[in-house]
């Protein structure tokens, strides 16, 4: 990327225009009857602060000014026992929640290819 390009976060709208990815896609994991179970029993205050994170997380990774202060992939999924099917069911969610926005083919290949890039540290074998 020269130094005149924007940012990815630019380049995807900004904070808002993550933050309202980010609860369309919020939504539509904890509907999933799969995924689903990584939101049962979990208070309003719960989910809003996990919300919260994942822009913060998305927009700081993406070049934005805001600062993740969360923790790491591995810890913060550590015991949750995803798997990789949980991992494509997240992957088809994310892919429709970037189509539903119109996102951009070279902004989807990018955040894809970021989240992708975690994979390792969310999903453990036994």
């Amino acid at each position: 990327m020269a130094d005149d390009d924007p940012t990815l976060y630019a380049r995807l709208g900004g904070y808002d225009a993550i933050a309202a990815v980010a609860g369309d896609l919020l939504s539509r994991l904890e509907g999933d009857p799969l995924l689903g179970r990584f939101w049962q029993h979990r208070g309003d205050d719960g989910i809003a602060r996990e919300k919260q994170l994942l822009i913060n997380y998305l927009c700081a990774s993406a070049g934005g000014p805001m600062i993740y202060t969360g923790r790491d992939m591995e810890t913060a999924h550590r015991g949750m026992g995803i798997t990789n099917a949980d991992w494509d069911a997240f992957m088809g969610h994310l892919v429709a929640t970037l189509d539903n926005f119109s996102v951009p083919e070279r902004e989807t290949g990018e955040v894809l290819a970021f989240i992708e890039s975690t994979k390792g540290d969310i999903v453990k074998h036994a």
